[in-house]
């Protein structure tokens, strides 16, 4: 198994970074993707909340950030949204979103469950935090890892 860095290819990376630039173009939500290769003995979702902060995912204006996380050699994900997201999405949102991506990853289509997992935060973010035309990307676009 690769490590991190080297789970998706150049050409793979920049097709995720344009399905979040896409899901993003209709909302003011905020979408990142952080890879690294263990998440810990706490699990992925403890690891998640971790770098949720450390990646500043909690400081956007109306809170509305969405972290997707994968522990490359771990086989664990997480899918975290920030507050104002968590009290106006339906409850069970993030679980829907999981289970799509899971499905994907379990037939070995890594690129296309993150990128679909993707558009599905952007649709839902979309419902409840609109691009009202004046929006800022307020958090960088770019898939990040572990340094």
């Amino acid at each position: 198994m690769p490590d991190a860095k080297d789970f998706f290819s150049e050409d793979e990376q920049v097709a995720i970074i344009e399905s979040i630039r896409k899901a993003e173009q209709k909302t003011s939500g905020e979408v990142r993707l952080h890879l690294e290769n263990r998440c810990g003995k706490k699990g992925a979702i403890a690891r998640a909340e971790q770098l949720f902060h450390k990646l500043k995912m909690d400081e956007t204006e109306l809170r509305n950030g969405v972290l997707i996380y994968l522990a490359i050699k771990d086989h664990q994900f997480a899918i975290i949204g920030d507050k104002g997201i968590n009290e106006l999405s339906p409850e069970d949102f993030w679980e829907n979103v999981r289970d799509l991506m899971q499905e994907k990853f379990k037939n070995g289509e890594f690129l296309e469950g993150i990128c679909e997992g993707i558009e599905l935060a952007g649709e839902e973010l979309q419902k409840d935090f609109p691009d009202m035309g004046d929006d800022k990307n307020e958090l960088p676009d770019d898939i990040s890892y572990n340094k």
